[in-house]
């Protein structure tokens, strides 16, 4: 068994991880009568419930703010606590005043969940926490509040990028978080593969997992480990701006060099096509267009066979470890996929998607060095032979010799299914699934970008930081130019 162990830090995170595992739960069948081509062992855990009862719960660590969690309880339906569970009296013999806040009410769409009934519609009004819309149970290991800020707080703003890494210090000295949260589910594991970790990235949170990032690659030396970077993409003042473009200068150099796929992703990004209907103001629809990309992506990781996922991410030397993510959605049926159409352009790498999660669309005429694009839903036409079918070591001599891009191609006939707790009219009228065509893609666009970043980061990182990140992420630069390998690829410009 190859198990995947998630990480998520901060509410936005949290927000895109319950699509994920709302999706992950719904690959689960109970008739006995069908097998899912998803091996669900590589994201959940078995074990067991107060009644003794076996559960089947994801392989996560859950990370928020007080107030963050919405109605989701540490002691669910499956692991309630006993009687002699709750906290004794201790020493004081006086007189105790309980001070209670006022509970949150449960959503109608949570309601009908516990109660098996048709599920109400939901609405960016009617989801105030992501726990509105989750599906799953947890384990109560899984769910870590951190009492020391509360969410959206006006005097004590999680926002600064120290705030979060002095956070993690004080949290990690007091308790060695690592060996308190995250150890108990790796010796869950037969053979741990990968650790996956979706984290804001332009806030405290950039901090926070920056220091999480060290102790974890300290700990399980060059096992993978794959970052989700969610940035905010919504428009605010100048000031608040400069702080976010600074904690992202901050997280790439900190997070990226020390990751086996780092993705920067933007929440949600300007340029959108026209078939797609979003709120931009809701963080449930915005993470749940961002969870179809990286559901998909990265659906080949638990498909049965394991399909080497990680070897085709490295490429030809796993120098490049920051990556793009773009996507394309049809509908099922509709006769049209955004793949190539004859066998000669199905070799090559894509540069044309409908939606860049990662630069907005900004520079498309870059070179690629490596990208692993994955469709799901209807087969291509032309996809007569598949990548995963054919020699990959070969392909790979091939394009090496050739001067080609590194590409690898994955598809699977699971299309993406559209779930009672994702936005009703996202992708317009549909019924059943959707075909999804997505690529994690390293070009030379990171280069430009990180050359920006740098320049931000040299006008407003403070004086004592300044030289170490502006170097640091000049040296990272070097290994996104084209020309740092091969004078052919300059040609390819």
């Amino acid at each position: 068994m190859h198990e995947i162990v998630t990480l998520q830090l901060g509410q936005r995170a949290n927000y895109l991880a319950t699509h994920f595992w709302n999706l992950q739960e719904s690959y689960f069948t109970y008739d006995g009568t069908e097998q899912s081509p998803v091996d669900h062992d590589v994201h959940f855990r078995p074990g067991y419930g107060a009644d003794g009862s076996e559960t089947y719960t994801p392989r996560t660590l859950i990370y928020d703010l007080k107030g963050g969690f919405g109605t989701l309880r540490r002691y669910n339906a499956l692991y309630e606590l006993g009687e002699d569970s709750a906290a004794g009296q201790g020493l004081w013999d006086g007189r105790e005043v309980v001070q209670k806040q006022a509970p949150i009410t449960q959503s109608e769409y949570q309601k009908s969940l516990d109660l098996g009934t048709p599920a109400p519609r939901l609405t960016s009004e009617s989801v105030r926490y992501w726990s509105d819309y989750n599906r799953v149970f947890y384990h109560p290991k899984s769910i870590v509040q951190l009492n020391e800020y509360e969410l959206n707080s006006q005097t004590m703003p999680f926002e600064d990028w120290n705030v979060g890494e002095e956070l993690f210090n004080d949290l990690d000295k007091e308790h060695d978080l690592l060996d308190r949260d995250l150890r108990p589910l790796i010796e869950e594991c037969d053979h741990l593969r990968a650790l996956q970790l979706f984290a804001g990235s332009d806030d405290a949170w950039g901090g926070f997992t920056a220091q999480y990032m060290e102790r974890l690659r300290d700990e399980f030396g060059k096992k993978s480990i794959w970052v989700w970077a969610i940035e905010d993409g919504t428009k605010t003042q100048r000031h608040h701006q400069f702080k976010r473009d600074t904690n992202k200068a901050r997280s790439l150099y900190s997070i990226s060099q020390q990751a086996s796929l780092y993705v920067p992703i933007i929440d949600l990004p300007h340029k959108l096509p026209g078939y797609l209907e979003v709120d931009r103001q809701s963080e449930w629809q915005k993470t749940a267009l961002i969870a179809s990309a990286i559901e998909t992506v990265t659906l080949p990781s638990r498909l049965k066979p394991y399909q080497y996922f990680e070897a085709a991410l490295a490429g030809e030397d796993g120098t490049h470890t920051i990556f793009e993510l773009q996507s394309s959605i049809n509908k099922i049926n509709d006769g049209h996929t955004k793949q190539s159409s004859n066998e000669d352009e199905q070799t090559k790498a894509e540069t044309e998607f409908d939606i860049d999660f990662t630069y907005d669309g900004e520079d498309k005429g870059a070179h690629i060095f490596n990208q692993v694009q994955v469709s799901r839903g209807e087969a291509p036409e032309s996809a007569s032979e598949s990548a995963q079918d054919q020699d990959i070591g070969h392909l790979r001599k091939l394009r090496l010799y050739n001067s080609e891009s590194m590409l690898q191609s994955f598809h699977t006939p699971l299309s993406l299914p559209i779930l009672d707790s994702f936005p009703h009219s996202m992708f317009g009228p549909q019924e059943g699934g959707l075909n999804v065509f997505t690529a994690l893609t390293a070009s030379t666009r990171t280069a430009q970008r990180i050359k920006a970043i740098s320049g931000t980061a040299a006008r407003l990182v403070s004086v004592e930081e300044r030289e170490a990140i502006v170097n640091g992420l000049g040296e990272i630069r070097e290994f996104y130019e084209t020309g740092w390998s091969s004078g052919s690829d300059e040609e390819d410009d």
